[in-house]
């Protein structure tokens, strides 16, 4: 049976366009690789490989894109870094 026009219209959904955020994770010189790299793994459950990698980068250019996603997963990832005192910062990607 074919629908009514007001029944296709209650059929249509919207589109929620979520906008992506980084975590930005800042160089410092109190923590250790060791220690960071842990962090990042337990923060965003990367692999010990790609946790390095940010690990070197924020280590080499004073600071490195840790994580992408939405702005309350970014809160919640850059929580968990937090924990330790390294420094983060959230912005939009």
């Amino acid at each position: 049976m074919p629908m009514s026009p007001q029944e296709s219209v209650l059929e249509e959904t919207s589109t929620v366009v979520i906008e992506p955020w980084n975590v930005i994770l800042f160089n410092d010189d109190w923590h250790t690789f060791e220690e960071v790299i842990a962090q990042l793994i337990l923060a965003t459950s990367c692999s010990a490989e790609q946790a390095a990698h940010i690990a070197w980068d924020a280590h080499t250019e004073g600071e490195a894109v840790c994580y992408t996603g939405s702005r309350e997963r970014c809160e919640l990832v850059a929580s968990v870094l937090e924990e330790i005192d390294l420094g983060v910062r959230l912005e939009k990607a």
